[in-house]
């Protein structure tokens, strides 16, 4: 597997990180880490272990993208001052 960009730190859990499994997200960081572009690392969480992550990322998918009283934009813009408030890049 490639590294990833030298701007991002590494996993507090290493062999999460070089385990992933084949699939969609083991094939979105390769493609990421190919570009040289950071990406959220949950991902890793995702394609080391896909069938627990599973209803993870569908309740997330659900939360962000769903009928809601506000925006799918408006909800990413709160995410993202969020993940700025707690020095976590979006």
């Amino acid at each position: 597997m490639s590294k990833r960009p030298p701007m991002m730190k590494p996993m507090f859990l290493p062999e999460v990180e070089a385990n992933p499994a084949p699939g969609p997200f083991r094939s979105l960081i390769e493609g990421a880490q190919k570009r040289g572009t950071e990406y959220p690392q949950i991902w890793h969480m995702f394609a080391f272990k896909q069938e627990a992550t599973n209803n993870l990322a569908d309740f997330t998918q659900h939360m962000m993208r769903g009928e809601a009283p506000i925006s799918s934009g408006m909800r990413e813009l709160i995410a993202a001052y969020t993940s700025y408030e707690n020095h976590c890049p979006f």
